[in-house]
């Protein structure tokens, strides 16, 4: 959701490009959502049951839809009645919350859960953090909440010390939640080499795909292509042969006796672990470094995240529901991937998706904004504080410390 221009001027609490949003949010609707959930409903039938995949969905991805592209909602509610679909769980905001409040990621988490249950009928067993953010740390709280089966993140070389990504593993400290490994280098073939000429495998085909994956027979359990949406006809536009090359996988991947397509629960249920992974340092999906540095990579970031949940308690007590969920959309971790610096192998991927001149903009409009909502936050708690009822002088002095 992106912010509109804010200036230390603007006194209002208009801060999302609504006209933006929903421009972008057709366009990538038309282009990507509306073709691909069509194509793989169709595989769905065609396979009569056969062919099945994973969403991870944010919930404020799901209210644009809702306000600007209804009928994407709709093919996803079809392809949840088909049974062959199933919703992951993440963070509502597709936060960081994780990494500075583990008290707001519950919360969020739970929001998504129940949105997920509202919407699909269908409750989450299995886990994503934003951007695959992991490590030790969270696989015990996940594990701590007792609503989840599994977790899915990065398949990263450096924590599996030449393991295959492609076994179900068991998280450090961890009983009973399992791990689902992406296996990247497959699903980076298709995400950002499809259409690059110059990559020796280029043109990928399905059939050539096909047996790569079927390759991987009698050296692994299971590979978890795990990519964007948008990589269908936003990131890889239609006229690469994208649709083309989904529309013919299915049945080349089938052609193996030995294949079939699983849900991750289906997965957990299916196999148990062949082994421990431990990540002491946080990993993430993004970029070579596979770490944190693509929203936390610089003090701009980390200046403007500490700032922002600098104030979650005082926007919690303000008891404000558009407060909070204008808090919770300055959260998006897009907000902090805008003001990157990192603009050397990676540079192109973060200047695709960035709205703004430069990264230093970003920054500058993000404070605008977060200054003016802590102005609202101490104004708001300035009314709730009069309104208390006081029954002495001492619980009045006892509120205005509050």
């Amino acid at each position: 959701m992106r912010l509109r221009h804010y200036t230390v001027f603007d006194r209002d609490d208009r801060y999302f490009d609504d006209s933006k949003n929903a421009a972008i949010c057709r366009k990538v609707a038309n282009k990507c959502y509306l073709p691909a959930n069509r194509l793989l409903l169709k595989l769905i039938h065609e396979h009569q049951g056969r062919f099945k995949v994973a969403y991870s969905l944010t919930g404020v991805l799901l209210e644009q839809l809702e306000r600007y592209s209804p009928e994407v909602l709709s093919t996803f509610h079809a392809l949840a009645e088909t049974g062959c679909v199933e919703f992951l769980a993440e963070t509502y905001y597709h936060s960081l919350s994780f990494l500075y409040s583990r008290k707001e990621f519950i919360e969020q988490v739970r929001r998504h859960v129940d949105l997920m249950e509202c919407l699909f009928g269908r409750t989450p067993t299995v886990f994503r953090n934003t951007e695959l953010i992991y490590d030790n740390d969270l696989a015990l709280l996940i594990e701590a909440m007792g609503c989840f089966d599994a977790i899915i993140t990065e398949g990263a070389d450096h924590v599996l010390s030449r393991r295959s990504p492609n076994f179900v593993y068991l998280p450090k400290g961890c009983r009973h939640t399992k791990l689902l490994l992406k296996n990247y280098k497959l699903s980076d073939d298709i995400a950002f080499r499809f259409s690059n000429r110059d990559w020796a495998e280029w043109p990928l085909t399905a059939g050539k795909f096909g047996q790569w994956i079927s390759a991987i027979n009698g050296d692994g359990d299971v590979v978890n292509l795990f990519m964007d949406y948008e990589t269908f006809g936003e990131h890889q536009w239609e006229d690469t042969g994208i649709f083309e090359f989904m529309r013919h996988l299915s049945d080349e991947i089938l052609r193996h006796p030995d294949n079939n397509f699983m849900t991750p629960s289906e997965v957990v249920a299916a196999y148990e672990p062949v082994g421990t992974v431990d990540v002491p340092r946080t990993i993430s999906w993004a970029d070579i470094e596979r770490d944190l540095s693509a929203w936390l990579g610089n003090p701009m970031q980390s200046s403007a995240i500490h700032e922002l949940y600098r104030l979650e308690k005082k926007v919690k007590r303000t008891a404000d529901e558009r407060l909070l969920d204008d808090w919770r959309k300055l959260q998006i971790s897009d907000h902090f991937y805008y003001m990157c610096t990192k603009y050397f192998a990676d540079g192109d991927v973060h200047k695709y998706f960035n709205p703004y001149d430069s990264p230093y903009d970003s920054y500058i409009n993000f404070m605008n904004v977060l200054d003016h909502l802590q102005s609202r936050c101490a104004g708001r708690a300035g009314r709730v504080l009069e309104s208390k009822p006081t029954a002495n002088r001492r619980e009045a002095q006892v509120s205005v410390t509050v």
